[in-house]
């Protein structure tokens, strides 16, 4: 190939991706929710639903969005997931871009993206590299189960969380967080972010369950392991939050919890796998090892 063929093959991508950045750029906003640089943020669809990293709230009110128009508008909060560090924020103004909730594409190891954040009224940012990882489902840093992620080695800048991860037509493939994995470009692939912020437009919340106390896995003694049908490992508990639901169910500090809702208990995965939101207020089974036996006990999961 001619230096002339390669430098135009050259100029067309990068006139591609010029193009890309600034069809993304058309739903990106900027979120002023924060004492120093905002967040960004996308406009979800033309009702002016607006989704964001939750972490760029710092508060709960007195909210403002920055439309690609250059409106500075105000934004009413819908609700937050800190699990996935998701929010939904909601502005009301006519002319809002005809945008369509984004549809998913294919994603594969190797494709170049862009992550596209606003930060003031001039054009949107920009931050190019490629997905090196796409994986999951995979336990979040608050105990959530979450169903993919998409790791990038593109950078992210200060304020583009909450902004859109975009393929190089500029099609929206995740949201952008810098929260999940500290020195890593993260990504919370559409059907997370979909999913999230269905639930925040119809509840206001996730429902998470909790319990209330630290654990670390431990070996069970041969005879006690023999005792309930070979189970090797537990859950010992080194700390219980006073007023919570294991305190309020007879969880003590040093018991090793062994099931949970009728399911072997062996690692802290096992015990946050089942406090999904469907088990958040019921009364559930939890046996433990107390001075050597194991004992039956009732908890009422709560809500974290």
């Amino acid at each position: 190939m001619s230096e002339q063929g390669a430098s135009e093959i050259l100029a067309r991508f990068s006139n591609d991706l010029a193009d890309a950045v600034e069809t993304a750029g058309r739903r990106t906003v900027a979120v002023l929710a924060r004492r120093r640089l905002p967040g960004s943020g996308v406009l979800w669809d033309a009702q002016g639903v607006v989704v964001t990293a939750d972490h760029v709230l710092e508060r709960d009110d007195d909210l403002r969005v920055l439309l690609a128009d250059g409106r500075e508008l105000a934004a009413s909060l819908v609700g937050r997931d800190p699990s996935t560090d998701l929010a939904v924020l909601r502005v009301a103004a006519d002319g809002l871009p005809a945008v369509a909730p984004p549809t998913e594409v294919e994603v594969r190891v190797g494709h170049f993206v862009l992550a596209v954040a606003r930060l003031d009224a001039g054009p949107p940012c920009a931050s190019s590299g490629i997905i090196s990882a796409v994986g999951g489902p995979w336990r979040g840093r608050r105990g959530a189960l979450i169903e993919g992620y998409l790791r990038t080695d593109l950078t992210l800048y200060p304020g583009f969380s909450g902004g859109p991860l975009v393929d190089p037509r500029g099609r929206i493939i995740g949201i952008n967080t810098s929260l999940l994995a500290r020195g890593h470009g993260l990504a919370l692939p559409l059907a997370t972010v979909r999913r999230v912020t269905t639930t925040l437009l119809t509840q206001g919340r996730v429902k998470r369950g909790y319990l209330g106390i630290g654990t670390q896995p431990v070996a069970l003694p041969a005879a006690i392991a023999q005792r309930v049908g070979g189970q090797a490992r537990g859950l010992l508990v080194l700390s219980v939050e006073p007023t919570s639901p294991a305190e309020r169910g007879g969880v003590l500090l040093g018991d090793i919890l062994i099931a949970f809702a009728g399911h072997p208990l062996r690692d802290t995965d096992d015990l946050l796998a089942l406090l999904g939101p469907e088990r958040v207020g019921t009364a559930q089974p939890l046996t433990v090892v107390r001075g050597g036996e194991p004992r039956s006990l009732t908890v009422i999961v709560g809500e974290r």
